[in-house]
């Protein structure tokens, strides 16, 4: 299983529900976890929620990010205009691991109108448990150099 980490989630009102089940799951299983927000279901502005969520993912504050919104669409747009935040939009868990295990994303968004809390959990665990290929010994770095170039298709 996966080392505790610092994980922080966010959502727009869509998936307020979602949301603090997965947080409560996630410290249940030991990991250190900063909602981003919202705290009620008031209508709010999913873009808002992901820049927060980019921000700090991207400073390091958290390891991982976890966003939701009602399809995970916008959310995960918005989490992807931050130059250091790579954010897959998944609704199985093979996806998940990919996105980690290729892509080494540090961001996982989800629709919680489209996706069950078990399955959500199932790519929670996926996304945590998968190490990025090019981190482990003797890889070919095939996968850093694609990556190199979501933040800068000048390379």
């Amino acid at each position: 299983m996966w080392l505790c980490m610092r994980i922080a989630i966010a959502s727009d009102h869509a998936a307020l529900a979602l949301k603090a089940e997965l947080r409560d799951w996630l410290i249940e299983l030991g990991h250190e976890v900063a909602d981003l927000g919202p705290e009620t279901g008031d209508s709010v502005d999913y873009p808002d929620f992901g820049y927060k969520l980019a921000g700090v993912v991207a400073d390091g504050t958290a390891e991982r990010g976890i966003a939701l919104c009602g399809s995970g669409i916008g959310i995960s747009m918005s989490i992807n205009r931050n130059p250091a935040a790579r954010c897959a939009l998944v609704s199985e868990p093979l996806s998940a691991a990919l996105a980690r295990e290729h892509n080494d994303a540090n961001c996982l968004a989800m629709g919680a109108r489209l996706t069950g809390s078990d399955m959500a959990k199932a790519c929670i665990a996926a996304f945590l448990d998968t190490e990025f290929a090019d981190s482990v010994p003797g890889s070919s770095g095939r996968h850093q150099r694609r990556i190199d170039k979501l933040s800068n298709p000048e390379i």
